[in-house]
């Protein structure tokens, strides 16, 4: 094998554990001789067009260690659909720079962008090794038991739905409905987490909405009014990828219309249509959350197990490339036994990329507005410690002494 320069970059949205991995590429990387430099293309493949790199060989202990505990991408991200005309450029970059290992962070796209780079530095007999590293809080890559990044956005989800629903119940029916608008584009993920809120019997969410299961306006009502009917309120994760029973975002007439650079459709907007809905036909005052990018960039949720799969997985890249791979992802594989453990594999790009794998039937509930008890346990382990623990008064009666008007 050449020795050359390693270069990493990251792209998609940030995540709580992305940059624990990138310190475990970099803290592997430079225990093999065969690299020679470790570089950080900025704002990943458009740095590489640019020539945009910095040294991380260079950075102090002190930095990466605390990196592993930092939020966002430190090497700044990227939506970047490479064009044809710009594969000449990328290789005549790492031809100038003699970049023989390339490892590149992100979710599903990142993936397909990695197996074009092999494929282009094949065709043309230069060397390059080329890896997949999995990061996304959406869970929608195929090939691993789960990606890093959404263990701790599955966390701070749990946390949120569990603490509105406390301000919710004590609302009542002053403010009987509370909607959640849950990220994940089209997979139900990150929105199935919010049943980890739940500690008791009836406690929120009530109402789970996946984009799995298409949810007609009329079973939206009937599950409002049912909910608010049996507790004077309710509260509801509703994933950002929900359709109505014609297959339309939810509210389309208030979804966003703006697409990125692959062509996806932005996702958003659902709550506000099933606001609309439920104050039309049921006459009752709906809050909404929307937290948004909080999901994915708050480190005060951030989940340890999380933080450790993705070092590890930083390391499993390298070691990778340095054995000689190419063209694979890094994956998560899960272990049989009582105890949580996750091992590392590897995964043909060919298989992953331009692929969303979504949420299984036998994780959602057949009454189609719920999880299963098989998810629950498949999720519980990835987001970490036990959540702390809540109390609820007795509420132990006094007997009236006056005669009620």
């Amino acid at each position: 094998m050449a020795k050359g320069v390693l270069v990493v970059g990251q792209s998609g949205g940030p995540t709580v554990a992305i940059n624990s991995t990138l310190v475990g590429i970099i803290h592997e990387a430079l225990e093999h001789p065969q690299i020679s430099a470790v570089y950080g293309a900025v704002n990943g493949i458009e740095g590489v067009l640019s020539e945009d790199f910095i040294d991380l060989g260079r950075e102090s202990p002190q930095t990466l260690e605390g990196l592993r505990h930092t939020p966002a991408a430190a090497l700044g991200t990227v939506r970047h659909k490479v064009k044809e005309e710009e594969y000449d450029r990328i290789l005549e970059v790492f031809r100038a720079h003699n970049v023989r290992y390339f490892l590149y962070v992100g979710g599903n796209d990142s993936m397909d962008t990695a197996h074009q780079l092999h494929l282009l530095a094949d065709g043309v007999g230069y060397e390059l090794h080329v890896v997949g590293v999995p990061k996304t809080v959406d869970n929608d890559l195929v090939g691993t038991d789960h990606c890093p990044g959404y263990g701790s956005a599955a966390r701070f989800v749990a946390i949120a739905l569990r603490d509105t629903g406390r301000d919710t119940e004590a609302m009542g029916r002053s403010s009987p409905v509370k909607i959640v608008e849950i990220m994940g584009r089209n997979a139900g993920w990150l929105t199935a987490a919010s049943a980890l809120a739940r500690d008791e019997e009836g406690d929120s969410p009530h109402l789970i909405y996946l984009p799995e299961r298409r949810l007609p306006k009329e079973k939206l009502i009937a599950d409002v009014k049912r909910e608010v009917d049996r507790r004077g309120y309710v509260v509801i994760a509703m994933s950002e990828g929900v359709e109505d029973e014609n297959g339309l975002p939810l509210g389309e007439a208030l979804v966003r219309s703006e697409v990125d650079a692959f062509g996806h459709r932005m996702k958003g907007g659902c709550s506000d249509g099933a606001e609309m809905l439920i104050r039309e036909e049921l006459g009752l005052k709906v809050r909404i959350d929307k937290p948004n990018y909080l999901q994915r960039s708050m480190m005060i949720a951030a989940s340890s197990v999380d933080l450790d799969e993705a070092y590890r997985v930083g390391r499993a890249a390298v070691q990778a490339v340095v054995s000689g791979q190419s063209d694979v992802m890094v994956t998560l594989v899960r272990q049989p036994g009582p105890v949580y453990y996750c091992d590392t594999g590897l995964a043909p790009l060919a298989e992953i990329a331009n692929k969303e794998r979504r949420l299984p039937d036998e994780y959602i509930a057949p009454s189609g507005h719920d999880v299963t008890s098989a998810f629950v346990e498949w999720a519980r382990p990835l987001i970490g410690d036990p959540l702390p623990p809540y109390a609820r008064l007795a509420r132990i009666p006094v007997a009236p002494r006056t005669k009620t008007k």
